[in-house]
């Protein structure tokens, strides 16, 4: 472990964690995540922002390389959903990860802004993420072009989207999730079990969590809990998470549940690192090294096709 992962988990311990605990408004909980997204967690300068709409109504972030800076790969793309416990954050406080993301594949990343709970809750985040694929395939993505991944909640839909897919038919080139939270009505071990070792999330509030997204939904619909959904003929996944964070079996099982289904699964488990540390990109090595195992992921779903411009310069 890095010296700088020590101080970000006595950081995240010390102040986040806390804060997440006590604070029970929603709305007081977005400013301190924006605030964050906005000051710290900015992309580098080689990195391209634009502002485009997928739906009617569903605004996205295209992350990119910018013209002449790094390798580029031309019409293949990964859709990302961003996490936040489905009541936070906005693509542009995800933007320091994904121009990394975006860098090390030469890939165009697309963050839809979808709606939040509780203002919108289930199944809104989930019918915006089918309308954020669907916009891909009307501007002339086909499945195979297209790597859906996602952090947190975001890895949420991400695999609930999947299945949606997978149950039409539809197959993507691949799939990643950081940190995924796949079952919402929270049976896995490590739950309790990590409950003293996470440094960011505290298990008391996944009560909360539920009524904020679920609203009287069931925590047990297979759309917002993807560990219960069926997979068929999936894709190759990566999913990538901390052995010490509450959401580690929410990884462990859907690696699991994926194998049986016939995917071929990287199961990426780190030791003592904080909920979806590659947010934490050119702060923590961790953080950098989380990503490159994800990117390596991507441009293997994505080798053999002769659309990259060029190898050099990529780190």
């Amino acid at each position: 472990m890095s010296l700088r992962l020590r101080l970000l988990n006595v950081a995240l311990r010390t102040f986040a964690r806390p804060l997440i605990a006590r604070v029970v408004d929603p709305a007081l909980l977005r400013r301190p995540f924006d605030r964050v997204g906005r000051r710290l967690l900015q992309p580098a300068p080689f990195s391209l922002l634009r502002e485009t709409e997928l739906a009617p109504g569903l605004p996205a972030l295209i992350v990119s390389n910018r013209p002449g800076s790094h390798p580029v790969r031309l019409r293949k793309v990964v859709l990302h959903l961003h996490g936040g416990a489905f009541i936070a954050g906005h693509p542009p406080g995800f933007a320091r990860m994904l121009a990394r993301l975006a860098r090390l594949t030469g890939c165009e990343v697309i963050a839809p802004d979808y709606r939040l709970a509780p203002e919108h809750p289930f199944p809104a985040a989930v019918r915006d993420a089918r309308s954020a694929w669907d916009g891909l395939i009307a501007r002339g993505y086909q499945p195979e072009d297209v790597v859906i991944g996602g952090d947190s909640a975001g890895g949420n839909l991400a695999l609930g989207l999947l299945a949606a897919l997978l149950s039409e038919g539809i197959r993507p080139a691949g799939l990643y999730a950081f940190s995924p939270v796949t079952d919402l009505t929270f049976s896995g071990a490590s739950i309790r079990a990590n409950e003293g070792s996470d440094r960011l999330l505290p298990a008391a509030r996944r009560g909360d969590l539920v009524r904020f997204y679920l609203g009287g939904a069931a925590p047990d619909d297979p759309r917002a809990s993807p560990l219960l959904a069926d997979f068929a003929a999936p894709p190759p996944v990566f999913l990538q998470f901390s052995e010490t964070e509450i959401l580690a079996d929410d990884s462990r099982r859907m690696a699991a549940k994926l194998r049986a289904a016939g995917a071929v699964v990287t199961l990426d488990s780190w030791p003592d690192a904080p909920h979806v540390w590659v947010l934490f990109d050119g702060f923590i090595p961790e953080a950098r090294e989380g990503l490159k195992r994800a990117a390596a992921f991507v441009n293997a779903r994505f080798d053999g096709d002769q659309a990259k411009v060029s190898e050099a310069g990529r780190r």
